[in-house]
């Protein structure tokens, strides 16, 4: 066998898998983004007016340049929907599979939880637990090898931030307890 008869085949990692089925369409998801920001646009350009659109003898009012653009974003939401409803007699297109979703959980479930976390834990903590999660789920590594580099880089953290520049970081009852 030579080395031209060797085929390499390299599976795309990003790509859906074939038995998983579509949980939302793309163009749901552009109506929803579309009228989430519209929403946006509708209350800060509100919030603007009533704070001062307006032009004044010394300048513009506080809200002058932020209704504006609220403005100009309520406009791009409108056109948004009216894409969207253009498009809506083509093929629905697969916006996320259920194996895509899966994954894009799998890092967000973790990550909104550090972010709770650091409320209640303190910065340190919370990270030191973070990153033992994402390498045991995500990265299916050993529980040892989790902990050592988690403690390291958490204690690399803390020594850096905490003593070597004195950058007030979210403290937790831990480091409440070891006088920091």
């Amino acid at each position: 066998m030579s080395k031209a008869d060797i085929e390499i085949v390299v599976d795309d990692p990003t790509a859906p898998e074939s038995e998983s089925p579509a949980v939302v369409s793309s163009g749901t998801v552009e109506v929803a983004v579309s009228l989430l920001l519209l929403a946006l646009a509708v209350l800060l350009g509100f919030d603007n007016w009533r704070t001062g659109a307006g032009w004044e003898s010394t300048g513009p009012q506080a809200g002058y340049f932020p209704f504006y653009l609220s403005v100009i974003l309520g406009g791009a939401s409108l056109y948004g929907l009216i894409i969207a409803y253009q498009a809506r007699d083509g093929v629905a297109q697969v916006f996320v599979t259920r194996a895509q979703l899966r994954r894009v959980m799998l890092v967000f479930a973790p990550t909104l939880l550090f972010c709770l976390g650091v409320q209640y834990l303190g910065i340190y903590v919370a990270s030191l637990l973070l990153i033992v999660a994402f390498m045991r789920l995500v990265g299916k590594i050993t529980l040892w090898k989790s902990l050592l580099t988690a403690f390291v880089f958490t204690a690399i953290m803390f020594v850096t931030f905490d003593v070597a520049f004195d950058v007030i970081m979210p403290k937790g009852p831990l480091e409440s307890a070891l006088g920091r």
